[in-house]
């Protein structure tokens, strides 16, 4: 069985979405796969909020990416009973959580991104397949002729065919199944020259992964679930780098590396960035709404507590890859379990048998996120490779903003922030200035017509720490799919748009008629900040 298209797309996370938006815009036809049965990604299959930048509500993404955050606000409005006055509120954050200004339940994000795309698979200009995953990746020469894909229920196969594919995965699935150039884990220094390399490249130092889950509290009441097969492990676990055990309100920050106490309910200051942990990533907020309606906030963890560094999950054997991801999910639901039973409760006790895991908001039966967070994926070779030096403050020295780039696709703003690593290093955290993302780090040394639509562009693992996050992933991924577009409606190959200046400046000109954003105004009066 064979199906053919203009733009191949595997992978529906944000990436995937907006290489769809793009590509359909510009006149071809597409087909994007998705492994789970949900678009989105970070925000939706993984329930990760948006971790976003300091000045996104006023600049800093596409606009595509604006339409969505609108949307989701719309959402809300049409079809929530909020308060008047949160209804008017025209920076309304529907969780109010510290993480975001826009925090909110994964089936919002999924409605809004499913009504994003609705136009164009009215008439199948797109198609999105899901459950399915890509098995087999077919090369000759320096092109990829198809992807055979498979469904994840019936087992039934079939191959894509497309004049340009876009490895939007969570993990860059192609590049190892493609056998495209490719860096997996950490750097040396001899290579990247950064100073916050590893002396030596190490493969398997990959940021840790984090298994989300809902949760909600109704005092009184015992949601209690049944121990954890590895409980006990992770009950006496503690890291040689963390002040603490794993289950502990003793935290590490991020940036100082100096113990930190943040429990769960003892500091309820709704200001960004402090505060306790129910309000750092809290998705629904009961006082937008009228008294007694709601019975609890709902918040989602994704906390140091929850970060698995055993082992990676890329670059490893099924079986370890699968051993890893189920020790994820141990951690998250022992992590709960704790809460549950022994947590050091706010106002004296232990254990607070009231929360509750709300499978309902992730979309599964067993309460967990449908699939794994995953901060770091396999990453191209590029023409040209974005280092800690070009957008790092400390790297810059002196230089007042990150590195120009004369073939940018569009800006980004995040620090540094790079989770604990399977090789035991603890967290990288550091500023950066805002910054753009050029063309030729979407662009592969060797394949002709295989574009990065997520974390897998050419970055390093230092600049994947802010290059990684939702406003970034959707511009890389609405960049490579105009970019497909582009090349297909003039007949060009990537390589030759970037590298020809006028064919680079009818690009530029195309997608910033699209809504991109190419550059920063005064960056060097965008002085970085902490995110937290």
């Amino acid at each position: 069985m064979e199906r053919r298209c203009d733009v191949l797309i595997i992978g529906g996370g944000l990436g995937g979405v907006a290489a769809a938006l793009s590509a359909v815009r510009l006149g071809k036809t597409v087909l994007m796969t998705e492994e789970t049965d949900w678009i989105g990604g970070q925000l939706t299959s993984q329930a990760v909020p948006p971790d976003e930048g300091l000045w996104i509500e006023e600049l800093g993404c596409t606009a595509t990416y604006r339409q969505f955050r609108e949307g989701v606000r719309d959402f809300y409005r049409r079809h929530y009973p909020l308060r008047p006055e949160s209804k008017a509120d025209p920076r309304l954050n529907p969780g109010a959580g510290n993480v975001s200004l826009l925090c909110h339940e994964p089936r919002v994000a999924l409605a809004v991104l499913e009504a994003m795309l609705a136009p164009y698979r009215a008439d199948r200009q797109l198609e999105v397949w899901l459950n399915t995953r890509p098995v087999q990746v077919h090369v000759e020469g320096d092109r990829v002729q198809a992807v055979v894909v498979e469904d994840t229920r019936s087992g039934e196969r079939c191959a894509l065919l497309a004049p340009y594919i876009l490895d939007a995965t969570e993990t860059g699935q192609l590049l190892e199944l493609g056998r495209v150039e490719h860096v997996v884990g950490a750097e040396g220094q001899a290579e990247t020259g950064e100073p916050h390399a590893l002396p030596q490249a190490n493969p398997l130092n990959q940021q840790a992964v984090s298994w989300c889950f809902a949760m909600d509290y109704i005092e009184g009441e015992d949601f209690t679930i049944p121990k954890p097969a590895h409980y006990d492990f992770w009950r006496n676990y503690q890291a040689p780098f963390w002040p603490d055990k794993q289950l502990s309100w003793n935290l590490c920050h991020p940036i100082t590396h100096q113990a930190v106490y943040r429990d769960l309910f003892g500091d309820p200051v709704e200001i960004p960035h402090k505060g306790d942990l129910w309000h750092f990533r809290r998705i629904f907020a009961r006082r937008h709404y009228p008294e007694g309606r709601y019975k609890s906030d709902i918040t989602l963890v994704n906390w140091p507590q929850n970060d698995y560094w055993l082992g990676p999950i890329i670059a490893v054997s099924e079986e370890e890859r699968q051993r890893h991801l189920e020790g994820a999910r141990q951690l998250s639901l022992s992590l709960l379990y704790w809460m549950q039973t022994e947590a050091p409760r706010h106002d004296g006790g232990t254990g607070y048998p009231g929360l509750r895991l709300r499978g309902d908001v992730t979309g599964t039966d067993h309460g967990l996120a449908k699939a794994v967070y995953v901060r770091e994926s396999r990453r191209i070779r590029a023409e040209f490779t974005v280092l800690e030096q070009h957008v790092g403050v400390e790297a810059r020295g002196n230089l007042q903003g990150a590195e120009i780039f004369h073939d940018t696709v569009g800006v980004g703003q995040y620090r540094i922030d790079l989770h604990p690593s399977t090789a035991g290093r603890n967290y990288v955290d550091i500023a950066s200035w805002p910054f753009q993302i050029p063309l030729g780090a979407l662009i592969p040394v060797r394949v002709q017509n295989l574009l990065p639509a997520c974390k897998n562009l050419g970055v390093t693992h230092i600049t994947n720490g802010c290059y990684r996050l939702h406003p970034v992933e959707w511009n890389i991924g609405e960049a490579a799919g105009a970019l497909a577009a582009f090349c297909l409606n003039h007949g060009y190959a990537p390589s030759q748009v970037r590298n020809t200046p006028r064919l680079l400046a009818d690009f530029q000109r195309l997608i910033g008629e699209m809504g991109f954003e190419l550059s920063w105004p005064e960056p060097q009066r965008l002085v970085p900040s902490p995110n937290y």
